[in-house]
């Protein structure tokens, strides 16, 4: 039963983590567009360096949210191989 628990509260961690990187992704992105957005309109001959440089600094933020994913993905997995050792121990010392 505590097990269960710990295991749910492990799922929640990684699922909140997740949502802070997206959250951080998202609001770097829009930073990033506004910033592009009001550089193009005060010099709109410079609109091509502008557009290389908020796509590069779009992605770099878009890589946060990417290793968020990895991270809770690999945490998940590391979680779902500890709960079934850890059943299979719960079940050994019920049988004895």
């Amino acid at each position: 039963m505590t097990l269960d628990f710990i295991y749910l509260l492990a799922e929640l961690h990684g699922n909140l983590s997740f949502g802070v990187a997206a959250a951080g992704a998202g609001i770097g992105i829009g930073l990033v567009g506004v910033g592009a957005a009001q550089a193009v309109g005060r010099n709109p001959g410079a609109f091509g360096s502008v557009l290389t440089i908020s796509l590069i600094c779009m992605a770099l933020a878009e890589a946060i949210a990417i290793f968020g994913l990895v991270i809770v993905l690999t945490k998940a997995d590391i979680v779902k191989q500890g709960g079934e050792e850890g059943e299979a121990q719960q079940e050994e010392v019920q049988t004895q």
